[in-house]
């Protein structure tokens, strides 16, 4: 996270990485939806349609308003970061727990709602959560100096 916050304020590299964390949250959901579609006897097509339409135009606007909500709770806190490294960190953690998340539509495709399917989805959520934390933290207490 030091690393990337050191190649300055790059809204480009952030939008990126959030977009390619969410056209990939959308392909984790293939096999699920696939299940459903199945199991329930819909159009596969109407569930992806819907599926597309949340992960890549409304979702990135709502992780940028809590990733903005992440940085004005680590303001209070005494956090010296910037929007941008807020909006990094929360997006970077997203695309770095993504194997997990990946995972977990397989479980639910292939296996379905279950025992497995919790374990999978509770171990992505924790994982998830010590990137956010950990990458909020370093981005929260850089001295960098990023306006953006």
């Amino acid at each position: 996270m030091r690393r990337k916050l050191a190649s300055g304020p790059r809204e480009d590299r952030a939008l990126a990485t959030l977009m390619a964390a969410c056209a990939l949250v959308f392909v984790s959901q293939w096999p699920a939806l696939s299940r459903k579609a199945y199991l329930q006897g819909s159009e596969l097509n109407e569930l992806l349609a819907g599926a597309l339409f949340g992960w890549i135009f409304l979702a990135p606007l709502l992780l940028y308003g809590l990733a903005a909500f992440s940085h004005l709770i680590a303001k209070v806190f005494g956090g010296t970061g910037s929007w941008f490294s807020a909006r990094l960190a929360l997006f970077w953690s997203l695309l770095a727990a993504m194997p997990l998340m990946l995972l977990n539509g397989l479980v639910a495709g292939f296996v379905g709602p279950g025992p497995g399917l919790n374990l999978v989805g509770a171990i992505w959520c924790a994982v998830f959560l010590w990137f956010w934390i950990s990458c909020l933290v370093a981005s929260e207490r850089s001295s960098a100096g990023l306006s953006a």
